[in-house]
């Protein structure tokens, strides 16, 4: 097992996590199951590979023999932060690559001058949640949303 930082050029690695993510959030999510990923994942990398080279975002990844199995990706605005995607793939899960990413991106953001961070999870996802209440991150706010249809309702 490897760690390394993705550069802009490398994105595309990520793809696989990437499906697997939308694969989870639909088996857990409690009220959108089927909608993830929300956008296709090719314009997520490409919006990774953007924000590596506007130099506000930073990823850092894990690394098997059969490729990359997790990853992190953060941003960091002044004093703002967000861990915007963390990913272990499960038949990896339980071996401290969650705690790995976070431990990176904890120190990347204290590094970089953030004073806070926001995270945000699936409603349903009580493994992120667990993870992330164990750096310190509390409930802030509970969002609710809504997929149109056409039933007028």
């Amino acid at each position: 097992m490897i760690t390394k930082n993705i550069l802009p050029g490398e994105v595309y690695q990520l793809a696989e996590c990437l499906k697997a993510l939308a694969e989870y959030h639909n088996q857990v999510s409690a009220h959108h199951s089927g909608f993830y990923p929300g956008r296709p994942i090719e314009d997520t990398l490409e919006l990774f590979r953007e924000v590596l080279n506007s130099k506000t975002s930073m990823i850092s990844a894990i690394e098997e023999s059969d490729g990359i199995v997790g990853f992190c990706k953060i941003d960091i605005h002044g004093e703002k932060g967000k861990l915007d995607y963390l990913i272990v793939k499960e038949e990896y899960r339980g071996r401290g690559y969650g705690a790995l990413l976070m431990d990176w991106a904890m120190k990347a953001f204290r590094e970089y001058g953030a004073k806070h961070v926001e995270v945000k999870i699936i409603d349903g996802n009580a493994a992120a949640q667990r993870l992330y209440e164990k750096y310190g991150f509390v409930m802030n706010a509970h969002i609710l949303w809504r997929i149109l249809s056409n039933d007028q309702s």
